[in-house]
């Protein structure tokens, strides 16, 4: 029989999604902590793999055994092996045609980025960094740009392994959440030597919705996106950048910390959950 697994992760301690011969990956330790629920060897293939770093909210894997558990055993049985920054969120039994990376229509990703003069602590790790006040208006913009079928090339990695740039945008979002509840003496005794103005101390969340992703596409749209919210260019210079079709053209790629697969989108009928409790978590 063959299941479908949602599973979310902390990236920081890992080095990706991919099996490598380290094992310190997040395919390594699923696949053992399966292996030992189910006392047989298991292997997994994923909606989407994930770089050094990223990190999960419902990534998407299906494996075949003949093993008869329950969904919730699966769920269960195989977070005891895990460690407690990996765990299993829902488990369900699929037909054999369906595979999760094929039978995705689109894919998802957030990246949330602290505005603030002051590096962040708690949250290190798990959102970028910025500390000078974007436009959120000029991003969006400049987001615009990228909507539709276009030749990525300009966001692609060199070691890039996808057999076209060419993807499909279907939306990007940019929103704002006020870190210090907008009241006014936070916000002064934020300022920097120097400044004149203080700071709005906020996060920002930009969600992208595609068809597939580039390697390193995401990282390398944030910084372009967040040059621009600096004031460095102008929204038309996104444009440019993307009809140059040259990573050179393009701004430096941006850290991974605040980057989160959200998951696969996939047809109704497959029945499967679209969301887990961590949605509601991020900023």
């Amino acid at each position: 029989m063959r299941i479908a697994l949602g599973v979310s992760y902390n990236g920081q301690a890992y080095n990706g999604w991919q099996s490598q011969p380290s094992g310190n990956t997040v395919q390594d330790h699923l696949e053992a902590a399966l292996g030992r629920f189910a006392a047989q060897e298991v292997s997994t293939i994923c909606a989407g793999r994930t770089d050094a770093g990223v990190h999960g909210l419902m990534q998407v894997v299906h494996f075949d055994t003949a093993l008869q558990r329950a969904p919730f055993s699966w769920v269960r049985g195989t977070n005891t092996f895990l460690p407690p920054d990996i765990a299993v969120q829902w488990a369900q039994p699929v037909p054999d045609e369906f595979h999760s990376r094929a039978c995705a229509t689109g894919r998802r990703y957030a990246y949330v980025l602290l505005q603030s003069p002051v590096r962040p602590s708690v949250e290190a790790g798990r959102v970028g960094w910025v500390f000078h006040a974007l436009d959120g208006q000029a991003m969006q913009e400049a987001a615009r740009h990228l909507i539709g079928e276009h030749d990525f090339s300009s966001f692609r990695a060199s070691g890039c392994q996808a057999k076209t740039p060419v993807k499909t945008l279907y939306d990007i979002r940019v929103s704002r959440r006020m870190a210090d509840g907008g009241s006014r003496q936070a916000a002064v005794s934020s300022m920097r030597p120097g400044d004149t103005e203080p700071m709005e101390c906020c996060y920002w969340r930009f969600e992208f919705d595609g068809s597939a992703f580039l390697h390193h596409m995401v990282r390398n749209i944030m910084g372009c996106l967040i040059a621009i919210g600096q004031g460095l260019h102008p929204p038309e210079w996104m444009q440019q950048v993307l009809a140059a079709r040259s990573r050179d053209a393009a701004a430096p790629t941006f850290a991974p910390d605040g980057l989160y697969f959200l998951g696969p989108m996939y047809d109704e009928k497959w029945g499967l959950p679209t969301r887990t409790a961590a949605f509601d978590w991020l900023p």
